[in-house]
């Protein structure tokens, strides 16, 4: 870390610390005392939390290592890579790191005149070099299929929960949202002269008996 990240670092601390004094001394002292107890509960999860991922995290390595399963490192971005994209078509590196003694050879040869290779010894050179070609890679994919059929599978299972789930776990539909008893509901409403003046009862003509 260079020395302007730890004085901003430094800096971005002090910050904090002088906004959580300021809403400090705005509190009162009931709410001053359950600060100081939030903050000791919240200190002590943060620190079991910590410890207990500590803990999972080693016993995780150790047991992998116990059971003979090695541990994958990290990779190094910093070495060359290769890969295959349309937009960038020289990777860093080879596709074949190890060639064999014919492979080799080949190699020197291709340092000569090129019109002495045949076409099956410049396909063997272009794989050494390349994993794919650009037909290969704009080549469509089924991908598309396990998707969508990826997409109906969740439909239908969450289809079936909510079936089951009207079944055994939502209770019955209330009464209340039945026909017969929102027109009850609405004849009491007009009867009493819910809000006369512009309200529901307003768009009731009382004498024709309908709706203006």
């Amino acid at each position: 870390m260079s020395t302007n990240e730890a004085t901003n670092a430094t800096l971005m601390q002090v910050w904090v610390w002088i906004q959580c004094l300021c809403f400090y001394c705005r509190l009162s002292i009931s709410q001053q005392k359950a600060f100081k107890m939030f903050q000791l509960t919240a200190g002590r999860v943060g620190s079991l939390l910590t410890k207990r991922m500590v803990m999972a995290a080693t016993s995780t390595s150790a047991r992998m290592s116990s059971q003979g399963h090695e541990v994958s490192d990290h990779a190094d971005m910093s070495l060359p890579m290769y890969w295959d994209r349309l937009d960038s078509p020289l990777p860093d590196k080879p596709f074949q790191d190890t060639l064999s003694a014919s492979d080799k050879g080949l190699k020197q040869k291709e340092k000569g005149p090129w019109n002495q290779l045949s076409n099956e010894e410049k396909l063997v050179l272009y794989r050494m070099m390349f994993n794919q070609t650009y037909a290969e890679m704009n080549k469509p994919s089924s991908e598309w299929k396990t998707v969508i059929g990826g997409i109906f599978a969740f439909m239908g299972l969450t289809g079936l929960l909510i079936i089951w789930q009207r079944h055994y776990v939502f209770p019955p539909r209330p009464h209340t949202l039945e026909d017969d008893w929102k027109a009850m509901q609405i004849k009491r409403m007009l009867d009493m002269r819910a809000n006369p003046v512009e309200g529901f009862a307003a768009q009731w003509d009382y004498e024709k008996k309908e709706w203006k």
